[in-house]
């Protein structure tokens, strides 16, 4: 490969990264809002979050961002490739990161809960201080798995255009006639981006076992 595919494989894993790392961010915090509605058990609320979570569950990334594309303009809306792309990433994202903290939430130990609260910690006090930091550690490994598949199930988005490191990869395959090189370096970018967050997972879990110590 010259330097020219170098560069265009260099520039589509950027956007592979940088959008999924929006994707993701939102949807680690959207799913820890939808997992504290549902716990309140709002009738009416927590019947709607159930049906949004199993439809963005179930629904593929690729019709997901195709519909959110193309029915943008139905309802007024011009949105950008990256825009509907990031849309479509994040409402899958949200649906599993909500049950993974309402897990974590559920699983969580009552009797901390009360031992804070008979100290005089309001309920908020107690969630920040007590809870969050312990459901991050054991959600973790549930939540770097999704950002993961996330990251993998990424090129759904290169339907509506936009040129990430996959769509890339097949244009240069398609020009050079050589699909394999390009394929090989793709493949090891990937391996990086998703090596990266299982390194981050293990220095924080080293962190927060030595902090429990």
């Amino acid at each position: 490969m010259n330097a020219s595919a170098w560069h265009m494989l260099l520039e589509g894993a950027w956007t592979t990264l940088w959008i999924s790392g929006v994707s993701i961010a939102m949807g680690v915090t959207a799913g820890l809002i939808l997992a504290l509605i549902r716990l309140a058990r709002v009738p009416v609320i927590d019947q709607l979050l159930v049906l949004y979570i199993s439809l963005a569950r179930a629904t593929p990334l690729v019709t997901l961002a195709l519909f959110i594309f193309l029915s943008a303009p139905t309802f007024g809306l011009q949105l950008d490739r990256n825009v509907a792309g990031i849309l479509a990433l994040t409402l899958n994202t949200t649906a599993f990161n909500a049950e993974i903290w309402r897990s974590a939430f559920r699983n969580f130990s009552r009797e901390q809960r009360e031992a804070a609260m008979a100290t005089g910690m309001t309920p908020w006090i107690t969630f920040r201080r007590i809870m969050l930091p312990q459901m991050v550690i054991t959600s973790l490994p549930g939540l770097i798995n999704e950002m993961s598949f996330l990251i993998k199930g990424s090129p759904a988005i290169a339907v509506i255009g936009i040129v990430d490191l996959t769509r890339v990869t097949n244009r240069i395959s398609a020009v050079t006639y050589e699909p394999l090189p390009p394929i090989l370096v793709a493949c090891v970018l990937y391996m990086a981006i998703i090596g990266g967050l299982v390194w981050a997972q293990r220095v924080a879990e080293r962190r927060a076992n030595r902090l429990a110590v």
